[in-house]
């Protein structure tokens, strides 16, 4: 697998069928099965869908990052997102939240998440410092440079941009991504390390390595 320079790969990774996955996932929460998971890594690595998966597991709502950093900062949206769903989520309420730049351009709907047990947020940056301490679990999503290249470019060409336009879109992330990341290290508050690229059958199996990643 071909790293960023500043990450190490995972020690070991063994494979995990889905109800070994709850499993592994439930013995990291509290003994009352309640918190806060954040998955984070790198772009193109495989995040959604680990976290799809996850809370089908769970039984919990999962509240994308890209959703709160929408027309307002790639990276600087931690408040927004603690303000406006963290905090309401652990009081207990039903959550449906239109952050500030959706109600300045319009954007329809909520971000929304059920006053259940089980929290995920997953994005670039969810497993920040600042989000870790007053979270349960963080996981880190550790994926192949190249291979998660070609997952995102593909994803915005499905999405409707030309390949060049996915392209220069691309590097214009990277130049918000990777400086955050590199300084942060999130994988080092990671309990759980997931594969995002590994190249079993999809939805067949999970790929697990232990956390902390440390230098």
């Amino acid at each position: 697998m071909r790293l960023h320079p500043e990450e190490a790969e995972a020690p070991s990774w063994v494979a995990v069928d889905d109800v070994e996955l709850g499993t592994r996932v439930r013995q990291l929460l509290p003994a009352d099965g309640r918190g806060l998971i954040l998955v984070d890594g790198r772009s193109g690595s495989g995040k959604s869908m680990f976290a799809t998966r996850l809370a089908r597991l769970l039984d919990s709502s999962v509240v994308h990052t890209d959703d709160i950093a929408w027309r307002h900062d790639p990276i600087d949206w931690a408040d927004i997102l603690l303000g406006g769903v963290i905090a309401p989520w652990k009081r207990g309420d039903t959550v449906a939240f239109r952050p500030p730049a959706w109600i300045a351009h319009n954007r329809p709907g909520a971000v929304e998440a059920w006053p259940r047990p089980v929290l995920i947020v997953e994005g670039v940056g969810a497993g920040r410092a600042y989000l870790a301490e007053r979270s349960e679990l963080v996981v880190w999503v550790q994926s192949d440079r190249d291979q998660a290249r070609r997952r995102g470019l593909a994803r915005d060409v499905e999405l409707g941009r030309t390949p060049q336009e996915a392209a220069d879109f691309w590097d214009i992330w990277m130049r918000h991504e990777e400086p955050f990341l590199a300084a942060d290290r999130p994988w080092t508050r990671a309990s759980l390390v997931v594969n995002g690229t590994y190249p079993g059958p999809k939805n067949a199996r999970t790929l697990l390595g232990p956390g902390p990643i440390n230098d």
